[in-house]
């Protein structure tokens, strides 16, 4: 699943992503109009379907409260890269670990 990208710039996406995977998604989000670089924007959330066309998840909620979780749909062909990442240890564990250091 990791968005690898074949001779013509374009990623190879899977065929099945499991619902409820946990990934990040890079997108295209056009060029920036003062440097003319690339943009690009992270979505890192929960697999809700994937039809190989729309990708439907639910984004995280920021870490830090400044965005609520939400449900979005990417178009594949807005995709750069597709990665799974581990799941967010639960605040419990988190003080937990900070207890210890």
């Amino acid at each position: 699943m990791s968005g690898a990208v074949d001779r013509n710039e374009t990623p190879r996406l899977p065929r099945v992503i499991p619902s409820g995977a946990r990934i990040v998604v890079r997108t295209k989000a056009g060029a920036d109009p003062n440097t003319g670089r690339m943009t690009y924007r992270d979505f890192v959330g929960h697999v809700q379907q994937w039809n190989g066309t729309t990708l439907k998840m639910i984004r995280d909620a920021a870490a830090n409260g400044s965005r609520p979780e939400q449900q979005v749909s990417i178009e594949a062909d807005s995709i750069m890269r597709l990665k799974p990442i581990p799941e967010r240890p639960s605040t419990a564990a988190r003080r937990k670990a900070s207890d210890k250091a």
